[in-house]
């Protein structure tokens, strides 16, 4: 993409913003704003701020060409051809950005869309420094203790990999806790009826049945659902979701979620753009409360099935894998005995 492009698609963006004061939000036949469609969950914007920027909460129209213009770089270098006469990895190296995955399967994210005609430097907004604030000690070793002392993935068995290897959530916490962006299947669809809303997520299909109004229900602490137990109200024009009692095996960037309390909302800026909020309060993990703001772009496309397991080996090589490693290694320890 030229130059040109880069201007006339940030402009068209500020201009968005800008129109979005005097936007008129669309209703539904019973009388809320309708959220309903596909919407686009992607951006270059981080979770939360690099350490070198502070507190600078947004980028001037200079710094967002440029920041654009290095992605688009990456994106092409990434997208050149292999040599196929290239020798094999090292093993103790990282395999390049695409790992596993070329640009074919990825739908990665090249630009910066803006949240009230601003660039921000971070989803997270407050504190100030666009950071999530310190965690406690002590959640890390709850977080350890949970796992049986095991820290991150093991072979031992399934239940030693992550949720998303094992399709029981979307890796990367698109459906939440706090939905975030991932490197493909990023799109949400929003389903509205009298007394619910639903988003469902293109990424292992999770689904999220948020019902508007009433009581939550006395069961949830115990039946720990995966995305949590989700009361829905209306505010004006801001619909606003509080979640809590999500699976303890569940987490957020790799802490605890079973006290985490997300307090989500939902706006319309315009016909093609919905703001995601989040505010986060765990006293028992987190030294304060965040909050910070996703935009999402509203697409004319249908989400697909995400068939997560229909062909897919890769769990059973992982752990046929590491007993064949067992079995070699016991050989090996017998042939030293011997010896």
């Amino acid at each position: 993409m030229t130059r040109k492009s880069f201007v006339l698609m940030s402009l068209a963006l500020f201009c968005a913003g800008a129109a979005a004061q005097e936007y008129e939000i669309p209703y539904t036949e019973w009388g809320v704003p309708d959220f309903q469609g596909v919407w686009k969950h992607a951006t270059v914007m981080p979770f939360e701020r690099p350490e070198a920027l502070g507190e600078q909460r947004t980028y001037s129209e200079e710094d967002v060409l440029e920041l654009e213009r290095r992605v688009q770089q990456q994106f092409d270098a990434d997208n050149e051809p292999l040599d196929p006469d290239r020798p094999a990895p090292v093993v103790a190296e990282s395999l390049p950005p695409i790992g596993n995955y070329d640009l074919f399967w990825r739908d990665d994210a090249q630009f910066l869309p803006t949240i009230g005609g601003e660039f921000r430097t971070s989803a997270i907004v407050e504190p100030a420094n666009g950071r999530m604030p310190d965690v406690r000690p002590e959640a890390r070793e709850r977080m350890l203790a949970a796992r049986g002392g095991r820290q991150g993935r093991s072979n031992d068995g399934p239940e030693g990999r992550s949720l998303g290897e094992r399709c029981l959530v979307g890796f990367g916490n698109l459906s939440g806790p706090v939905m975030s962006p991932v490197i493909y299947n990023s799109h949400l669809q929003f389903v509205q009826s009298p007394g619910y809303i639903t988003i469902v997520a293109e990424m292992v299909h999770d689904a999220r049945i948020i019902p508007i109004g009433g009581e939550r229900n006395p069961a949830a602490a115990a039946q720990r659902k995966w995305m949590g137990d989700a009361i829905g109200r209306w505010e004006g024009d801001t619909l606003v979701v509080e979640t809590q009692y999500f699976n303890n095996w569940h987490s957020l960037r790799g802490l605890p979620v079973d006290n985490i309390t997300i307090t989500e909302t939902f706006r319309r800026e315009s016909d093609f753009k919905l703001i995601y909020g989040f505010r986060v309060n765990d006293p028992s993990v987190f030294a304060g409360e965040f909050y910070g703001e996703y935009p999402l772009s509203r697409i004319n496309e249908p989400i697909y099935e995400y068939a997560c397991h229909e062909g897919n080996y890769g769990m059973f090589g992982i752990l046929q894998g590491a007993r064949r490693l067992e079995v070699m290694s016991e050989f090996e320890a017998g042939d030293e005995s011997e010896q």
